[in-house]
């Protein structure tokens, strides 16, 4: 007699992830982004576009995204490796080339501004930097060239109003 055993289908070795926004269009070129729980964003096409001045950009929040994410894994990453972490600012710039017969970005450029305790940590920092770079999910999930450019320094924290200077538009 031949005996049969049933086995359960592999558990995934990773979890997925599901995101959900909503937009609608308001008139012209604008709209508001929605997503559950969360406040609403006017959006718009960017004025060199017929957009309108001052409205949050798919531009905008694509470079502000690879942004958030390196920031937010550095974040982990030094939580776990028990960085003595002052401060963390950052700015970017994501420039869009016109090739193939439309516009892409080609390239963003982040340049965070982090401030550990002591000297001993900016090695420590700049590493944990290298490794949240090469991990963020966005940026691993755009085509773009993304480039960090980096001040690392030890003392205070930095200071918005003295130090920090995000590029204008």
């Amino acid at each position: 007699m031949e005996q049969t055993t049933l086995q359960s289908p592999p558990k995934p070795k990773h979890k997925s992830f599901n995101y959900a926004t909503s937009v609608r269009w308001t008139g012209e070129r604008n709209g508001l982004l929605n997503s559950a729980g969360k406040p609403e964003i006017r959006v718009s096409s960017p004025p060199e576009f017929k957009g309108l001045e001052g409205q949050w950009t798919p531009e905008d929040l694509l470079v502000a995204s690879v942004e958030i994410c390196t920031m937010t894994t550095f974040i982990a990453f030094s939580l776990g490796k028990k960085l003595p972490l002052v401060s963390y600012e950052s700015a970017a710039t994501g420039t869009m080339e016109f090739g193939d017969g439309g516009y892409r970005f080609t390239r963003v450029v982040l340049r965070p501004v982090i401030v550990v305790e002591n000297e001993q940590a900016v090695p420590q920092a700049a590493s944990i930097l290298e490794e949240a770079h090469h991990a963020c999910f966005i940026a691993n999930s755009i085509c773009s060239q993304v480039v960090l450019e980096p001040t690392i320094t030890s003392g205070k924290p930095c200071s918005s109003e003295n130090q920090f200077h995000p590029p204008s538009r």
